[in-house]
């Protein structure tokens, strides 16, 4: 089966490695990029036409990343009757319902396994759970960046701004970290398995989500006095009355827990099922080899199953009042206060009304 890759940088990259070196029947027919590089005259291009006009291009594999002009490049191509794959947690999270009824209406699949885990089967092992069960609960770090400063916080007592900085030096995290810090990526993560959970359609604005970016020393010194420590945890929980529960939140962990073992920049994301119970999923979130070996395998899901576009657009409804904390308060003048039990949404509107450079932690028991 012939394929495109639209972007070559990690990830598009990684992809192209996979393919030219794996045991698959995948053949990269075109590379789009701002410019041809050398040695790679024979399959790149700048002409996207080059792509949509190609009859025997059966999927285009999207890896710039952003929204804009993924969001144009990816609708152009599912309206070109093909198939689509990306890692673009971003565009898929904002865009859900647009590509997934115009991936339906052209009779064609767009697939997003690695936006959500990266290299780690969460989405499509996800997906076949939710397929003959319900999935009550999700729970996970989502995010190797902020794990990264966290685990390095609690083990080496170091300050957040340092070992920020140690992460973008190393590549973990951007220059401008806001996305991984302030929790956002992990909220388009969220919105995401719900998605895939439910089959109901999630928006990110509704989900709240309280990032590590004023986390300090003594926020670990509290909590190691306690046998804690603290992981930035993404959420999800199916209410009884069929609504949902999703939120982002650094977490209070005892140090016994599996959660709280994940070192360096790795994930770990665990599903509840009625029929299941409970199924762990471990591995790095993210990298080159990873994420585009992810991007690859649903290329061979799409060339092995053949399957059809169908998608009925359903809101989820979020709910935030039923999953109940006791939280850790620590403002910017170094007062502690931990909470009674609360909602979420309750501290999501309590938290509008504290201190800029509060930092906020839900207790897990």
């Amino acid at each position: 089966m012939n394929v495109a890759i639209i972007g070559f940088g990690v990830v598009g990259s990684g992809a192209y490695d996979t393919i030219r070196d794996g045991k698959t029947d995948l053949t990269v027919k075109k590379i789009l990029d701002l410019a041809i590089r050398p040695g790679y005259e024979d399959v790149m291009t700048t002409d996207y036409n080059e792509i949509l006009t190609d009859p025997t291009i059966a999927v285009v594999a999207e890896s710039i990343g952003g929204l804009h002009p993924a969001r144009e490049l990816v609708l152009s191509a599912l309206n070109a009757g093909k198939h689509v794959v990306t890692a673009n947690k971003l565009l898929m999270a904002t865009c859900y319902r647009e590509l997934m009824e115009a991936a339906a209406y052209n009779g064609v699949v767009i697939r997003f396994t690695p936006s959500a885990g990266g290299g780690i089967p969460w989405l499509s092992s996800l997906r076949r759970t939710a397929r003959a069960g319900s999935i009550n609960k999700i729970e996970g770090i989502l995010n190797g960046t902020t794990n990264f400063i966290l685990d390095k916080m609690a083990r080496e007592n170091a300050d957040f701004a340092e070992t920020l900085a140690e992460a973008q030096a190393l590549g973990y995290a951007e220059k401008d970290p806001s996305s991984d810090i302030d929790g956002l990526d992990v909220r388009y993560k969220v919105a995401l398995s719900c998605n895939v959970a439910t089959g109901l359609t999630a928006s990110p604005e509704f989900i709240p989500a309280f990032g590590i970016r004023h986390i300090r020393k003594c926020d670990f010194e509290w909590m190691q006095k306690q046998g804690k420590t603290c992981k930035l945890l993404g959420n999800y929980r199916l209410n009884p009355d069929g609504t949902v529960a999703l939120f982002v939140q650094p977490a209070v962990l005892r140090t016994d827990t599996l959660f709280a073992s994940v070192q360096k920049n790795f994930n770990l994301v665990s599903l509840q099922g009625d029929r299941v119970g409970e199924l762990s999923f471990y591995g790095q979130g993210a990298g080159k080899d990873p994420t585009g070996f992810a991007l690859v395998q649903d290329m061979l899901d799409i060339s092995e199953h053949s399957p059809e576009g169908t998608y009925e657009y359903k809101p989820a409804v979020v709910d935030n009042t039923k999953a109940v904390f006791a939280y850790y308060v620590r403002t910017p003048d170094g007062a502690v206060t931990v909470t009674e039990a609360m909602s979420v949404a309750d501290m999501t509107a309590y938290a509008a009304t504290l201190p800029a450079q509060t930092f906020i932690a839900a207790i897990y028991e």
